[in-house]
């Protein structure tokens, strides 16, 4: 069974690494993704970015590698020791700088965990498991289509659930199904604070401007279905608030919405949403913000 599952770990392994890549090269969020990471750190803000940026040219290199054909007991290794390189930046991160983010997957700041580790170990056992292919995974495709799509659909869906990053496109679907469901939240239910400020972290709005920000919660309040969280933030040089409306009752980070707003004017300097036409909720935030 090793002989035809064993060349299809270069196609998951490239697969990933491209994905990681795709961050790292060609994300906008890059720099403040590298300027949250350990790598900030280990090597000074100055060098973070240039290191985050080598770091995803090697996986892109390695992903090409991985992905044409012939299957290269070489190329294996290299996934082996770059798992390896992995697993200790990832503990260098931990020790170092708990409060910093992965910068593995995704924008989305996500402090290294468990979850980090133990993807990092089932890419290391990928890796390991590609060594012996004599194969290429196009050819198992070809032979084996539907066992080799299960294998490859498991694993993928392994990775998915061990990254934090990538919640939003797996466990969140899965806990707003159960709270649709269920619906565990009984009337006048005060949900706490440290659960919205969960459901904004996880957000795409708060990934995309989390950079802008310079404080930690300054008001928060609610209005009807949204909890309104204020915090200090600094936008084209300018101290501005950032009023994010998050869902009150409802686990659905991609609604949160977000204004950036200059208080003494009242005036409104930006929003973001995740959807483009998605309207913000009806507050006046000339009073709302000012008080």
């Amino acid at each position: 069974m090793i002989s035809w599952i064993a060349p299809l770990q270069p196609l998951l392994l490239g697969a990933v690494l491209l994905w990681s890549a795709r961050l790292k090269l060609l994300s906008p969020l890059a720099p403040a993704q590298a300027a949250r990471s350990a790598l900030a750190q280990l090597l000074g803000e100055r060098r973070a970015l240039p290191a985050y940026r080598l770091v995803g040219g090697v996986e892109a290199v390695l992903a090409v590698f991985l992905l044409a054909p012939p299957a290269l007991p070489a190329e294996a290794a290299a996934a082996v020791a770059l798992s390896l390189g992995f697993a200790g930046y990832l503990a260098y991160a931990r020790i170092a700088a708990p409060e910093s983010s992965c910068g593995c997957l995704s924008a989305t700041r996500t402090p290294v965990g468990w979850r980090s580790f133990a993807r990092t170990g089932a890419l290391l056992a990928a890796s390991l498991l590609a060594l012996p292919a004599a194969a290429s995974w196009a050819g198992v495709l070809a032979d084996r289509p539907l066992p080799a799509a299960a294998v490859l659909l498991a694993e993928a869906a392994v990775l998915v659930a061990l990254s934090p990053e990538l919640d939003r496109f797996g466990l969140d679907r899965l806990r707003q199904l159960k709270v649709r469901l269920t619906r565990p939240l009984p009337t006048g239910f005060d949900v706490p604070l440290d659960s919205t400020v969960e459901q904004l972290h996880r957000s795409p709005v708060y990934a995309e401007t989390a950079a802008l920000l310079t404080s930690d919660v300054r008001e928060h309040w609610d209005d009807d279905e949204w909890r309104i969280l204020v915090y200090s933030a600094r936008h084209a040089g300018f101290e501005v608030s950032a009023v994010y409306a998050v869902p009150r009752l409802r686990y659905q980070p991609a609604a949160v919405r977000l204004a950036l707003v200059d208080e003494p004017t009242g005036q409104v300097l930006l929003t973001r949403a995740s959807a483009p036409d998605a309207p913000l909720p009806d507050w006046a935030f000339p009073v709302a913000v000012g008080g």
